[in-house]
């Protein structure tokens, strides 16, 4: 099949700002990834991006939403996340405390303050759906969580990306609570008389959604996604060419050419070892800190970078568990 290079509108690659400890550097964008990301936007459907951890599932988002100018909301899945937190969150330890404090002062004092719809706080969805209205339930909180910002210079009719990280970490009721809201771009809200709508005036939200296959997604679910799967290639000078590309796009010049085959040599061997009982393998992620960590060592002293490179390469490789071959 005949590449189709990359989507119309995208760059091939994007320099992301430093985030929290992460510092800044480029993304490139693969053909696959681009034309998946505008399909997903021309369909009105969440992405779902399949991958083994470490391949750059969740900085596609990121490098989505720099690209795009649209302010990114992540959410990363944990095991006792429920899918109306993704919607909507009552804070009722808010209203208990409130409730508490007005007795104190005063037992006859108006109830209008212990109303439910001041403690329904906005989740993720309301504000990537209907920017303007969460913006009005937020207003509305007595006690206000934080909230997203747009990007400078843009409105949030300029469309926004959600990031719903490793969803295979949830319950498995969580994909299938997601369905109306993800397909109708609609949802129930107790305490309010309509109901939560996209805003026709607005951008459609890009939503991605990652997932490490440690768990299978409900096929109805699935359905309701389009799906791309971030794959490492398997024979290994393709493999050193795919390291070597992202690692120039992250370090640049800082990093000799030899440093960067030497390490995507070490961990295509690693991959590469007939291990397969590893469950976790090293990839791109343990790539990128073995040249870290090397720079940071010994930047611009080869001889030493490639004594480093050798102490060091054991720790980022090995992933068995304790008792593993």
């Amino acid at each position: 099949m005949t590449d189709p290079g990359i989507c119309p509108g995208f760059p091939a690659e994007i320099a992301l700002p430093p985030l929290g400890n992460l510092p800044g550097h480029r993304h490139v964008f693969d053909p696959r990834s681009t034309w998946a990301m505008r399909g997903a936007l021309g369909a009105r459907r969440a992405l779902l991006v399949r991958g083994e951890p470490g391949t750059g599932k969740s900085e596609l988002a990121r490098a989505a939403a720099a690209h795009l100018k649209r302010p990114l909301i992540s959410v990363v899945v944990t095991s006792g996340l429920e899918s109306q937190d993704l919607l909507w969150r009552f804070d009722a330890v808010a209203r208990l405390a409130l409730a508490q404090v007005l007795r104190v002062v005063d037992e006859d004092a108006p109830l209008a303050p212990l109303d439910e719809v001041h403690f329904l706080q906005p989740g993720p969805l309301w504000w990537v759906l209907d920017w303007p209205g969460a913006e009005t339930q937020w207003q509305r909180c007595k006690v206000k969580p934080p909230r997203p910002e747009p990007c400078p210079g843009r409105t949030p009719k300029d469309g926004c990306v959600l990031l719903i990280d490793e969803i295979d970490k949830a319950e498995p009721d969580l994909p299938n609570g997601l369905l109306e809201s993800l397909g109708n771009g609609r949802f129930q809200v107790p305490y309010l008389d309509e109901p939560v709508s996209a805003d026709p005036e607005a951008a459609p939200p890009l939503v991605i959604i990652t997932t490490n296959e440690e768990r299978e997604l409900p096929p109805a679910f699935v359905r309701r996604c389009l799906v791309l799967r971030l794959e490492v290639p398997d024979e290994e000078d393709a493999l050193v060419a795919w390291l070597n590309e992202r690692g120039r796009a992250h370090f640049g010049d800082a990093c000799p050419n030899e440093l960067y085959e030497a390490a995507a040599r070490e961990l295509a061997a690693a991959r590469q070892a007939e291990d397969d009982d590893l469950e976790v393998r090293p990839g791109l992620a343990e790539y990128l800190d073995l040249l870290r960590a090397v720079l940071d060592v010994a930047a611009g002293d080869r001889r030493q970078q490639d004594r480093a490179l050798r102490s060091i390469s054991r720790f980022v490789k090995e992933k068995r568990p304790p008792g593993g071959r």
